[in-house]
């Protein structure tokens, strides 16, 4: 076993373009580890530089000069957040004030449904069980809210640091995108001549960067208003709050639709209580969900829905683990810069009888 591991070793490992792949990895593993905070801005930029990046290559290949297809792009751009921060942020806003002011009523009404499920199964729930669980839940809630006021402090430099994000970022963005090439070139010049394997993990990593950031912020957009129009159909109150709610989860896979699901089961039972337009509220809502995974996920992601669901959770819990939502963002991403490492090295060109004999 030992000599088999050995052998493995070398012949993965005695390339030097291995070792050069294998020590740039762990030392941008270990800056982002440490440096998470700082490099924030860094990580949203370059999100929203491959985001752009692909309407501008259409442009310049129209013939439009690249600067331009960067104006041109960039100034749209600005022009859809400024458009967000005027009309959808300030519905969403109000109606996350309105539910916040709102969650005491529902929470006797959830309390009222409770104390009637021993009445409906008392062979399986007793009222005991019911106010153990009301007392829990009370309990929690009350240290939530602790824990809220205590981070009032940190709230406030988190506001402060949106700002910054608010005027860092957009300049960030728009020199990654106009200077593209030239900061590639100097990081080209600082990587080793010989960069063989670099360049074959760097190049597929770039295409498959690209078209993830693309495919998510489609997702986002299909789900989130696909999902505000069935509910506003019903008029489900908090409509908006909740498809956005609904949109964002998608970032999260797996993880994030199963969590959200729970507000709109909330907020659906305390509107509707146990009736038709409940239950015909969530049977939508579950559509939605499997249409989002079985139609527009494959063929938005038809690379990444290669990777096994297992790997896919586990990439969200270990790298979430490490480096918190940009983990979570990246966490396919991740999971396909090591299948692609691996699939480097076993593809690794062994030497022909003709090299060994020089």
């Amino acid at each position: 076993m030992f000599d088999y591991m050995k052998q493995w070793y070398n012949r993965k490992f005695s390339d030097p373009d291995a070792i050069t792949l294998f020590l740039l990895l762990l030392t941008s593993f270990a800056l982002i580890i440490l440096f998470s905070d700082i490099l924030a801005p860094l990580l949203v930029a370059l999100v929203l530089a491959y985001l752009l990046e692909w309407p501008v290559q259409r442009l310049t290949a129209t013939g439009l000069p690249r600067l331009s297809a960067v104006l041109v792009v960039y100034t749209s751009f600005i022009a859809v957040i400024v458009a967000l921060m005027l009309f959808l942020v300030p519905v969403v806003w109000q109606q996350s004030v309105a539910l916040i002011g709102e969650l005491p009523q529902m929470f006797s009404q959830f309390k009222v449904l409770l104390n009637r499920l021993p009445e409906l199964f008392p062979e399986y729930i007793t009222q005991a069980n019911i106010n153990d669980f009301i007392e829990t839940t009370t309990n929690r809630a009350l240290l939530f809210g602790e824990t809220l006021l205590s981070q009032s402090l940190s709230r406030i430099i988190g506001i402060m640091a949106l700002l910054i994000y608010l005027i860092v970022v957009p300049l960030l963005v728009f020199f990654m995108l106009k200077d593209k090439h030239h900061l590639l070139d100097h990081v080209n010049k600082i990587l080793p001549q010989n960069r063989r394997l670099i360049a074959q993990v760097s190049d597929e990593m770039n295409v498959q960067i690209m078209n993830y950031i693309r495919g998510k912020a489609v997702e986002v957009v299909v789900v989130g208003v696909f999902t505000y129009i069935c509910f506003a159909l019903f008029d489900l109150r908090y409509a908006a709050l909740l498809a956005v709610l609904v949109g964002f989860s998608v970032l999260i896979p797996y993880i994030g639709a199963a969590v959200v699901t729970l507000p709109v089961f909330l907020v659906a039972l305390f509107q509707f209580g146990w009736t038709g337009m409940f239950a015909w509220v969530m049977i939508v809502y579950l559509i939605i969900q499997a249409l989002d995974g079985n139609l527009l996920v494959p063929l938005l992601f038809s690379e990444a829905v290669s990777l096994n669901p297992v790997y896919i959770i586990a990439a969200v819990l270990v790298f979430g683990g490490l480096w918190g939502f940009w983990g979570v963002f990246f966490a396919i991403p991740l999971a396909s810069l090591v299948k692609a490492v691996i699939t480097a090295l076993s593809s690794k060109a062994e030497p022909t009888s003709g090299e060994q004999q020089t």
